[in-house]
């Protein structure tokens, strides 16, 4: 591999401290991230105030993440064709200006209109901060970089539905939009102080937009999210327009694919997965992200239905995986780089697999901080993979691929969630009924419990309502029983399948190179 000397955009480094740069843009990151989560906890109240049904308050999450997949991939060409820095800035305040318009939003089309929009400056934010990041820091401290970037990423979806639940509850839904301002000010005077871009950049020349590239990734992602979003509601495959609705997607995504390959300046240049590290690194990403963000859309979810929390208290009941994750990160940064980043990864998978299987184990009858310790593992094993993985998928490109490749790796942990949350959320609704069915069958006339249970159930309500209306209040209350039990594990099913995924990747992590920074540039082994 060439030395350090033999490229001279290895030499390149900022004018100021690259920790300023990472605090620069950790903000935009946060602010971004923490919106996809912290909505999701409004839904209820904007569905409400503006007139709509729960399903029409629905897309206000799904319109969101069209628009920022479609752009996701794409912002590398955009920071070539208009420089990284003026193309963040621009970003930051597309997004800060569409926020507002979803606090001010006076209907259904006004809000969704404004998250597309939101979405769309949203999209680049994760790539372009990541890239900026990494181009900062020499190799031998990228690890500590991505210790403090992981911060955005990893705590903002763990305080979204918390923050978002008490600004809700003690203020308005409104807010949790409004919050973006302030925020996306001050990115944008530190990223005005601090970052500038890298010679390359400025010297790019990308040529003219791939318009063909653009419409036919714009249909497949919008078409995937749509189906994932609306697939269990509308029964998958038992939906004539789901069926379609796959149809679409699956031809615009080998179109995608041919039209991407056979360009010579394509808009997503796919031929960084020759990579072996970075395809791996793709694979493992998309499979964590789908376990991270099922956990995150579980746990909430179990709480408030069937443990009848406010939407405030189940996220503060989940809200320790950010202190696990920020106890975690110090001691990360230092190790990264000091051995070898896949036992690290691999630690992290088997630490998230094991506190799933431990959550697996939860009944009726726990309270609010029953889950804590797992919680908190959960977290400091989220900073395990999230930040060696991601240095070690792209310690392996020169810094001219990091920007197209950044936006790729964000994309696919984006769609691995929302794989995730779909995936959990059907298994949650089909294995409660398989459950009932199963259960129902030691529900019948001769077994001694039942009739026990039955019979003083009868007695209790019939002293206050006749025999006729308590025999059937009583026979109510068991169904409900046996709703809420089939319900608990069908929870416990879930649990146990993220385990097995997680635990799954620690063979796959092994097959990546080894990754160690040796003066200026990477080297693998």
């Amino acid at each position: 591999m060439a030395g350090e000397n033999d490229n001279p955009l290895q030499d390149w480094c900022p004018d100021c401290s690259p920790w300023l740069i990472a605090a620069a843009v950790m903000l935009p990151t946060f602010m971004e991230v923490l919106d996809t989560s912290i909505a999701s906890v409004a839904l209820p109240h904007i569905a409400g105030s503006l007139s709509a049904t729960t399903d029409e308050a629905t897309w206000v999450l799904t319109s969101y993440l069209v628009a920022n997949a479609v752009i996701l991939p794409t912002s590398s060409w955009f920071s070539l064709r208009f420089g990284r820095r003026n193309f963040l800035l621009v970003c930051i305040l597309i997004f800060t200006a569409a926020s507002f318009a979803c606090g001010a939003a006076t209907s259904l089309g006004m809000i969704l209109l404004a998250r597309a929009i939101q979405g769309a400056g949203g999209g680049a934010l994760q790539p372009l901060s990541q890239a900026i990041l990494l181009e900062s820091f020499p190799p031998a401290k990228r690890g500590s970089a991505m210790a403090v970037f992981a911060l955005g990423v990893v705590v903002a979806p763990v305080l979204g539905p918390t923050l978002g639940g008490w600004l809700t509850d003690s203020y308005s839904w409104r807010w949790a939009f409004y919050i973006n301002i302030p925020i996306g000010a001050a990115a944008v005077w530190m990223i005005l102080q601090f970052v500038k871009d890298p010679p390359y950049i400025k010297d790019a020349k990308p040529g003219k937009i791939d318009r063909i590239g653009l419409g036919l990734l714009a249909i497949w992602l919008g078409a995937l999210q749509i189906v994932l979003d609306k697939g269990q509601e509308e029964d998958w495959f038992g939906s004539l327009w789901i069926r379609w609705a796959c149809v679409i997607l699956v031809t615009a995504f080998a179109a995608f694919l041919v039209v991407e390959i056979r360009k010579e300046k394509p808009l997503v240049d796919l031929r960084v997965f020759r990579d072996r590290n970075f395809a791996l690194g793709c694979v493992l990403i998309g499979l964590f992200g789908g376990a991270i963000y099922g956990i995150v859309t579980l746990l909430p979810l179990f709480y408030q239905t069937l443990m009848g929390y406010t939407a405030q208290a189940a996220g503060l009941a989940v809200s320790p995986r950010g202190i696990g994750a920020l106890v975690a990160m110090p001691f990360i940064g230092l190790l990264t780089g000091r051995i070898d980043s896949r036992w690290m990864i691999g630690a992290g998978f088997l630490g998230f697999g094991l506190t799933s299987l431990w959550m697996s184990g939860l009944t009726l009858q726990i309270g609010p901080w029953s889950l804590l310790i797992p919680i908190v593992l959960s977290g400091m094993a989220t900073g395990l993979v999230f930040v060696p993985l991601s240095t070690t998928a792209m310690g392996t490109l020169p810094n001219e691929q990091i920007g197209n490749a950044s936006g790729l790796y964000n994309l696919l942990r984006n769609v691995g969630g929302s794989i995730g949350i779909s995936l959990v959320n059907t298994l949650v609704a089909r294995h409660q009924q398989v459950h009932q069915a199963e259960m129902v069958q030691h529900l019948t006339q001769g077994r001694l419990i039942f009739e026990n249970r039955l019979m003083a159930l009868q007695q209790m309500f019939g002293q206050t309502v006749g025999p006729v209306a308590g025999q059937t209040q009583a026979y109510g209350v068991i169904q409900r029983t046996l709703s809420t039990q089939a319900a608990v594990w069908s929870y416990v099913d879930d649990f146990r399948y993220l385990a097995l995924v997680c635990l799954g990747c620690i063979p796959i992590v092994f097959l990546l190179k080894k990754v160690k920074a040796k003066g200026g540039a990477p080297m693998a082994h």
